[in-house]
């Protein structure tokens, strides 16, 4: 039988690989879409699958709109990508995040608890949840330290969908997702920013990179290697939580070598550092220990951070030469 996945956040780098993936494997997608006046779905028209899929409408902060989803897809698995995941937004936008990122997610829970509660959950957590890392190397025991409103926000959402595996026997999985990247990746991340603005600097388009803590060190992988651990976490018969990760930790100052040089460019002549982009508590090194997801579900990076940094700077050269 044709299984029924409903993702939402599918709009997002993350939901567009995912839908992909499912789709490929013979899914019914179906993708949860809050109303916008801008056009949101360009990802999905990149990766071919905008037309496979089927819409509803609905916003994570509104539980009605999340059960008549839940109760239309009737889904034999949600993938949770819903979030407001910029970082530095949060700041701006501390209790809008903590609506999206922590009660959304007991919305959709419940929704499952009352109207479907065979179906298997995955929760996207964060590397940001450690925040003031409490160990060198971060695994599913390390304790928390989130640093923002988005790690604090997600960091409910990750207890929450605990506490609903534990009460109600759902099978609710959260993966602890380091930061992936991909050419579908929002311009305001850190990696977009330095691959968008040295293509536009080879082009003569732009003249320097403002940028903040370009010493953070953090551990990049693929968002397109990522989602198959979210698909496998729910093949499992056994819920749980997983760190998924390179375990490989590099700095945004060689993220940005990489970057430049793949154009023929020095990075030190064009990236200028700017106080304003410090974040209030900063987040100084995430590095994760993958062992886990490695171990049960058989999984592990195909990518390493040079190929990643190459192929959205590829993307980047293409698109700002067509501009």
């Amino acid at each position: 039988m044709t299984k029924s996945a409903l993702i939402t956040g599918i709009t997002g780098q993350d939901g567009a690989y995912l839908a992909k993936l499912l789709l490929d494997k013979g899914y019914k997608v179906h993708g949860l879409v809050a109303r916008r006046s801008s056009d949101s779905r360009w990802r999905l028209r990149e990766m071919g699958v905008e037309a496979d899929i089927v819409y509803l409408d609905g916003d994570m902060a509104d539980a009605c709109s999340v059960q008549r989803a839940v109760i239309k897809s009737a889904p034999d698995e949600v993938y949770n990508l819903a979030a407001q995941s910029f970082v530095a937004a949060s700041w701006d936008q501390p209790v809008t995040t903590g609506i999206v990122d922590g009660l959304g997610v007991t919305h959709l829970l419940e929704a499952i608890r009352q109207f479907s509660p065979h179906t298997r959950f995955y929760q996207a957590s964060t590397s940001e949840m450690f925040g003031l890392i409490q160990a060198e190397q971060q695994d599913e025991n390390t304790p928390f330290y989130p640093r923002s409103p988005y790690g604090v926000a997600k960091l409910y959402g990750h207890w929450i969908t605990v506490n609903y595996r534990e009460s109600f026997n759902l099978h609710a999985s959260s993966g602890i997702l380091f930061n992936h990247e991909s050419p579908l990746r929002g311009i305001e991340f850190v990696t977009r920013k330095v691959t968008d603005a040295a293509a536009r600097i080879k082009q003569g388009k732009q003249q320097t990179l403002a940028l903040g803590n370009i010493d953070a060190k953090r551990d990049w992988g693929f968002a397109g290697d990522y989602v198959e651990a979210m698909w496998l976490m729910l093949q499992q018969d056994k819920p749980d939580d997983y760190v998924v990760a390179t375990g490989v930790t590099t700095t945004v100052r060689e993220m940005c070598r990489i970057a430049f040089d793949h154009v023929g460019l020095n990075y030190r002549d064009y990236v200028k550092i700017d106080p304003a982009f410090f974040r209030p508590a900063e987040v100084e090194v995430l590095l994760g220990n993958p062992a886990k997801a490695q171990r049960v579900l058989g999984w592990k990076p195909k990518t390493d951070l040079d190929t990643l940094i190459r192929m959205m700077m590829d993307a980047d050269m293409q698109r700002v030469a067509k501009e």
